[in-house]
């Protein structure tokens, strides 16, 4: 597997170097992201795709009477990011879970806010996907979805060759795929570095 394929599913010790890149590259993406996005501070907040745990951080320090779980598929995901958010699961207001989105273990309408930080790309069936956010988001809350490629930006075709089996979407699929799956209010912002975030509601 080459080392950029760890962006898909980080394993072994090439994934535990690549989510400790990615937490220090994607850190100014992310604020950019949650920018677009109000959270209180009592929140219950999940982390598709929790990666190193960087995300899952943030959301416990916006909602600092909330809890936050974080989910990912790779084993070495969440091993790194249980280690970042320590002191929280030890507190009981964060769990680290390994699942998958295309069938989440938790009960309809768990979260406040759910996230997902350069992810959506390697979701197999992004519309049973996005069902399954819609299905454990409360009424009234918030998906943010958050990447680096937008989808028009021929810079970041060159990672559909480095990793198998992703897709980058841009801005009218991302509304089209939401719609579709019973979101509302959905807000599309881009920036002229190529990143782009999505924020929709459950109504």
């Amino acid at each position: 597997m080459g080392y950029y394929q760890n962006a898909c599913k980080p394993e072994g010790l090439d994934g535990k170097m690549m989510l400790n890149r990615m937490n220090n590259s994607h850190a100014a993406m992310a604020e950019w992201g949650f920018n677009h996005i109000t959270i209180q501070e009592d929140d219950l907040s999940l982390d598709i795709g929790c990666g190193g745990g960087a995300n899952v951080r943030t959301l416990l320090e916006k909602s600092i009477h909330g809890k936050v779980k974080g989910i990912d598929y790779s084993e070495v995901s969440v091993e790194e990011s249980t280690k970042m958010n320590a002191d929280a699961i030890k507190d009981g207001r964060c769990q680290i879970i390994q699942g998958d989105v295309m069938a989440l273990p938790f009960s309809d309408a768990s979260f406040d806010v759910i996230t997902a930080f350069e992810t959506v790309y390697f979701w197999p069936d992004i519309s049973k996907a996005f069902e399954q956010v819609f299905r454990v988001l409360k009424d009234g809350g918030i998906f943010l979805i958050c990447n680096e490629s937008n989808g028009e930006d021929p810079e970041g075709e060159k990672w559909l060759d480095e990793i198998e089996g992703m897709t980058i979407y841009n801005s009218d699929q991302l509304r089209l795929l939401l719609q579709q799956a019973g979101f509302s209010n959905i807000k599309i912002d881009k920036k002229e570095n190529g990143w782009i975030c999505a924020a929709a509601e459950k109504i």
